[in-house]
């Protein structure tokens, strides 16, 4: 019988606690187990292994994220649009870091499907992009880049990586306006 106080929901919100505290690699059910203080198979009432753990971290990881980031949006269009999401995928990245890395792992797309949070995500990044009217290809092309400019710059944010004596923040928001300015005069694919 299931521990009284115990659901699935529950454990997914404790996992993602800890996958912030010490990392999402480090989130196993004996160390979630220990923090309920309750023996692992307690557990395996609630999740069926970690795999199934993960996936729930990244599920109620992408809700978050979809919350923070369509929250800063709301309102927003163009420039002013791409600096707020941008800021608020670097705040949730850097205060998140084990459910920020739970939204990059893989999972099969029929049960990914089953969750709101990363078809928010989703929506809610087409959404600052439809300002500056790209189409396809142009727009995922536009989206790539900047997916992986905010990741490779809060991943090495996050590791301490940027040592030189300028603040932080005065690159980010010199790089978020360098985007922007990108971004209206993105180069149309049909010129290549």
């Amino acid at each position: 019988m299931p521990r009284a106080g115990l659901t699935p929901e529950r454990v997914a919100e404790a996992a993602a606690d800890l996958a912030d505290a010490v990392g999402l690699e480090n989130v196993t059910i004996s160390a979630l187990a220990r923090s309920f203080g309750v023996a692992d198979a307690s557990l395996y009432s609630h999740v069926k292994n970690i795999r199934d753990l993960r996936e729930r971290v990244a599920f109620r990881a992408a809700s978050d994220f979809a919350d923070r980031i369509t929250a800063a949006v709301a309102g927003r269009a163009g420039r002013d649009a791409l600096i707020a999401f941008a800021n608020a995928y670097r705040d949730f990245a850097l205060a998140h870091p084990g459910r920020y890395a739970a939204t990059h792992i893989e999972i099969d797309p029929e049960l990914a499907a089953q969750s709101s949070g990363g078809a928010r995500i989703i929506a809610a990044t087409y959404a600052v992009f439809h300002a500056y009217g790209l189409a396809e290809p142009d727009l995922t092309d536009a989206v790539r880049l900047l997916r992986s400019t905010f990741h490779g710059y809060v991943s090495l944010e996050a590791i301490g990586a940027f040592r030189d004596p300028r603040e932080v923040q005065a690159s980010w928001d010199r790089g978020v306006n360098a985007l922007a300015t990108l971004l209206e005069n993105w180069p149309s694919a049909a010129a290549d």
